[in-house]
């Protein structure tokens, strides 16, 4: 089994645009939470998200990509195009059979459909336009990618709630490992949409203003939205053209909590279960993880439960610890592919990101958090914990080229 490098990383966030602007804003310990532009939150008693501001598509495709994709696609495909060139893959190097596009998201251009909906209601259905009904469906954000770069093998989406970032890396690199694929473009793309906004304000998850993960006073998470890409290449395929690998994917865990549709198991079962597949597959012990991305939404059982999880693998050892949502927010599928992102950049830099708005330490999140502002230390080796909605618990390891033994391990997709 071959070795999976990160080669290239794009970024459309509210904290910038690329890997440069994006991991600067990240170690300052910027907020992206400014009030919503994008659709009226006069009847919500909330209204302030982590929204892309200033994202014009035709900055990034051509005019006909522009016309025929939606706002989650157009972010998928833009941060793709900057993953692409940051790789320096030549066009004739990422075209062709050999090469996969893996996207995740939870319910990609669901803005669309809503559009429609509202179009036929106050107009009738004669008025829907027949143009716009093709950008409809989760299904078209890869199609879009393989159209651009001319990528012929598997072409995948991956609806896996919040972890559908992870599921997405860890099936690319699964990919890479057994032969079929030399070179994927994954990660995954989110958009905020009143549909989305409306059912977490109902479900009383949405805090006023700002995400205070692990802090004792939490109110609940803030809603984010953008994409996170990443090109994968085998060992081979990347020494043959002399490329530099930002980081090699490690092993990964995959499970399922079996609860509760919005609640974690109260013992973190399935959390628990992938953060030792994804040790136990990179082939290494929990003593030489180096740091924990982790999920820490800012609401109270989520985060409680996954404190107690982290404490449960790497026992009294205090192992770093941060969450990026006091920032990004959450950004629902592209959340932990956007903290994916952070993870090879840790790797590759030593620097931790921080967790801010943290005031309070509660007892039952005791960690040793990486608190308000960016730290540094060793970053051989990271995990990126991504633990969603229906108990979704995907966790993907990151490291440094070489330092994981040889063969990679597999994830749960090769069972």
């Amino acid at each position: 089994m071959s070795r999976v490098y990160v080669t290239g990383l794009g970024v459309v966030s509210s904290l910038g645009f690329g890997r440069g602007a994006y991991w600067k804003s990240v170690v300052e310990g910027r907020s992206g939470f400014a009030p919503i532009e994008g659709f009226d939150t006069s009847g919500f008693d909330r209204s302030v998200a982590g929204e892309v501001k200033g994202f014009n598509a035709r900055d990034f495709l051509t005019a006909a990509e522009a016309r025929r994709t939606g706002r989650c696609s157009a972010f998928a495909l833009a941060a793709a195009r900057m993953a692409v060139e940051d790789s320096g893959l030549l066009p004739r190097e990422v075209a062709g059979e050999r090469t996969s596009v893996i996207i995740g998201t939870t319910m990609g251009e669901a803005d669309v459909i809503g559009e429609l909906e509202q179009t036929w209601i106050r107009r009738g259905l004669g008025a829907v336009s027949p143009s716009r009904l093709p950008l409809y469906g989760s299904t078209l954000l890869p199609i879009h990618l393989a159209r651009a770069f001319g990528a012929r093998g598997m072409v995948q989406t991956l609806p896996a709630a919040c972890a559908a970032g992870n599921y997405s890396i860890a099936f690319a690199a699964d990919l890479i490992r057994s032969g079929r694929a030399d070179v994927v473009i994954t990660g995954a793309s989110e958009l905020l949409q009143k549909l989305q906004f409306a059912g977490f304000v109902r479900l009383g998850a949405v805090a006023p203003d700002r995400c205070q993960p692990f802090d004792k006073n939490r109110k609940g998470l803030i809603i984010g939205e953008g994409a996170g890409i990443m090109v994968l290449e085998s060992e081979a395929h990347a020494v043959r053209r002399n490329a530099t690998p930002m980081a090699e994917v490690g092993g990964s865990g995959l499970a399922c909590d079996a609860h509760h549709i919005t609640r974690p198991h109260p013992e973190g079962t399935g959390s628990l279960l992938a953060m030792r597949e994804a040790i136990s597959r990179s082939g290494v012990t929990p003593d030489e993880i180096d740091f924990v991305n982790a999920h820490g939404t800012g609401t109270h059982a989520n985060d409680k439960v996954e404190s107690l999880v982290i404490r449960e693998v790497f026992g009294d050892r205090p192992v770093p610890v941060s969450s990026m949502k006091g920032m990004l927010g959450h950004c629902m599928g592209a959340a932990s592919a956007l903290e994916a992102v952070a993870c090879v950049l840790t790797v590759q830099t030593g620097i931790y990101p921080p967790t801010m708005s943290y005031e309070t330490p509660d007892p039952e999140c005791a960690l040793n958090l990486v608190a308000n502002r960016s730290a540094t230390g060793k970053a051989e080796i990271v995990l990126n914990n991504s633990l969603a909605f229906g108990g979704y618990d995907a966790v993907v390891a990151f490291a440094k080229p070489g330092r994981l033994p040889y063969p990679a391990p597999a994830s749960s997709f090769s069972q």
